[in-house]
């Protein structure tokens, strides 16, 4: 008999102090968020679940995995959704944070994809357990703090190690910053980085009951209603906000960047390659203040994103690019 994980999208439940036994439901009763157990058939030889206080952890055959119903639709890694799931009720991780379904594309660079059989829902009363469930609604109250925002280009394209360098240089300035991840698919150790370099607070997606933010508009909306409103509730005196999806894929990156425009002092665009600096301040509409990230990385990269663009790029890993953000920063932030 093997072990059971509770991946990191149980970490706003009890399921890990509660008694619960799996039960079986028919597909037409599934529903984005509900609370899945599978048994894992196939692990990928490598640490491949996330638990719910972000530790990682290596999957064998027989053990058990909690997770949540869910969607990824990554430019980089694997596509899923739970609605692909077969009459054989095999189930993939589409993400460490335990998000599940069935991959329904992926690219050849991703690595061996964890794959198990459905057991059941969690089941209590008598109804499936949702993420929902253990959301406690707060009183609807929007961001006055001023907000530094970063975006990308595409995933691994340096979107957290922006916030988590621009989170500590805020503190350095004698600021109490707040961090937050707005979009994506439910991952954990990116917020937990957040607040290992200082952030006072850290929220996402995941904290409103969301296992990623593949969703509808008005579903994105109340999310994003709550989260502002944890926010707000803090000590915190400036927001870094990482809203890192284009309003080109479903991961409702409009609707949060739309959100936070109101008290935006400062953006940040992490892009992987010059050209796709391009492409995303064209769909977003929007001009960010500096570029970070690979493309940054040499004097030709900087060169050709001031020729395409104008914009002004900034490598974080020089000194004098950090300066150089710390003038940029305490000018906006102060303004």
């Amino acid at each position: 008999m093997g072990s059971t994980f509770y991946s990191s999208v149980t970490r706003i439940s009890d399921l890990a102090e509660s008694a619960w036994a799996p039960q079986t439901l028919d597909f037409e009763h599934w529903q984005t968020g509900h609370y899945v157990v599978v048994r894992i058939t196939r692990p990928s030889g490598r640490p491949d679940i996330e638990l719910a206080n972000g530790r990682m952890s290596e999957l064998m055959p027989g053990d058990t995995v909690v997770g949540a119903l869910g969607v990824r639709h990554a430019t980089l890694e694997s596509v899923g959704d739970w609605r692909a799931v077969g009459v054989d009720r095999e189930m993939d991780l589409l993400t460490a944070g335990g998000l599940l379904g069935r991959v329904t594309s992926c690219s050849p660079f991703a690595g061996p994809i964890t794959r198990g059989d459905y057991l059941g829902h969690v089941v209590a009363g008598g109804a499936p357990v949702s993420m929902g469930d253990f959301v406690q609604q707060h009183e609807p109250k929007p961001l006055a703090m001023p907000v530094v925002l970063i975006i990308g280009t595409s995933m691994s394209a340096g979107k957290t190690l922006s916030a988590r360098l621009i989170v500590r240089r805020l503190r350095e300035l004698g600021r109490v910053p707040v961090a937050a991840k707005f979009t994506g698919a439910g991952r954990y150790r990116d917020i937990l980085s957040m607040a290992d370099a200082g952030a006072e607070a850290v929220f996402d997606f995941v904290d409103v009951g969301l296992p990623s933010t593949v969703c509808s508009d008005a579903e994105y909306r109340a999310a994003f209603e709550q989260l502002s409103a944890r926010i707000a509730a803090t000590r915190a005196d400036v927001l870094v906000a990482e809203a890192g999806a284009s309003p080109l894929e479903p991961y409702q990156g409009a609707l949060a960047v739309a959100g936070l425009v109101p008290t935006l002092c400062f953006t940040v665009l992490a892009a992987s390659d010059p050209y796709a600096v391009l492409g995303v301040t064209q769909a977003f509409k929007l001009k960010p203040d500096v570029v970070t990230g690979p493309a940054t990385n040499t004097l030709a990269g900087e060169e050709l994103i001031k020729k395409l663009t104008g914009l002004e790029p900034l490598n974080l890993f020089q000194p004098q690019g950090l300066q150089r953000l710390d003038r940029l920063i305490e000018e906006r932030v102060n303004s």
